[in-house]
């Protein structure tokens, strides 16, 4: 199983530099990928800029939004967006959608969080409608660059959200969940994949992660910060589920594996920089 790491963008005081050394210590130690998280009502940087910043500082270590809250975005510019991001990264772009947990982040956009599920679906056959070459409606031409190969991600929590992987995904993420829950929800994906006459998604997965007594302390005030608005039953539920040290970490990717999990990510919650090192040396031997 492959290992990546991901990037601190959605962490407390993070400094946009920091985010390009980051990216380039993660391809240094050897991990698969760099992910990202996010919303657009927080202080983060955002993702497809950020990882087009580590696109330019690296050659070989894939990039993944992981995932983005895709469906209050105009779907021709983010299909552009993606495809230009691929381009500049020499074909290393998947592009993680998800549809959110926050109705602010829809009405920031000016777009009511109604029918979710609907609206992503939507976004997904226009954006792959524009990589195709088509012409969008009111264009008078198709709108590049074209993609050489660009893998949709999908998350989520609920069976229809794994339902729709198995219809519409090229791979499936399955965030922070104890690895059986990932391997009931990976089954859903694979039966719908299979009605749907479709070849299974691969498996991915995420995990937040912040080796060390001395990254405790920060660990704990990013989580609080980031899933406050759900109360303190999901800030525990997120703050017990962030492994702190080595051996939890390679029993937890172990089992992710058993369970048929290809590549793991493991989200930061600390953004100190030996995080990279400490990860890789529990992650990567």
């Amino acid at each position: 199983m492959d290992a990546g790491i991901g990037l601190p963008n959605a962490l407390l005081d993070v400094r946009g530099p920091e985010l390009v050394d980051w990216a380039r210590r993660a391809e240094n130690a050897g991990f698969s990928v760099l992910g990202t998280i996010g919303r657009v009502v927080y202080p983060n940087h955002e993702e497809l800029v950020a990882l087009a910043a580590a696109a330019g500082a690296t050659t070989r270590i894939n990039l993944m939004t992981s995932v983005l809250v895709a469906p209050p975005r105009q779907a021709v510019l983010l299909a552009k967006q993606a495809a230009t991001l691929d381009a500049v990264s020499g074909g290393r772009f998947r592009l993680g959608l998800g549809i959110g947990g926050r109705d602010d982040d829809w009405q920031v956009l000016g777009v009511e969080p109604r029918n979710r599920g609907g609206r992503l679906e939507t976004l997904i056959t226009a954006c792959r409608s524009v990589w195709a070459g088509d012409t969008p409606d009111g264009a008078e031409s198709p709108v590049g660059p074209p993609p050489t190969d660009l893998p949709i991600v999908l998350g989520g929590y609920s069976e229809p959200a794994w339902e729709r992987a198995g219809r519409l995904a090229d791979a499936f993420i399955a965030g922070p969940m104890p690895p059986d829950a990932v391997a009931h929800a990976y089954q859903i994906v694979k039966e719908s994949a299979a009605t749907a006459g479709r070849a299974t998604p691969r498996l991915y997965a995420a995990r937040y992660v912040a080796l060390g007594d001395d990254a405790a302390a920060e660990a704990d005030r990013n989580v609080e910060s980031y899933y406050g608005f759900g109360g303190q039953e999901l800030v525990g539920t997120v703050r017990n589920s962030v492994l702190s040290s080595a051996s939890q970490l390679r029993e937890t990717a172990d089992a992710l594996a058993e369970a048929g999990t290809e590549e793991v990510c493991f989200w930061p919650a600390s953004a100190q920089p030996d995080q990279v090192d400490r990860v890789a040396e529990a992650a990567l031997g």
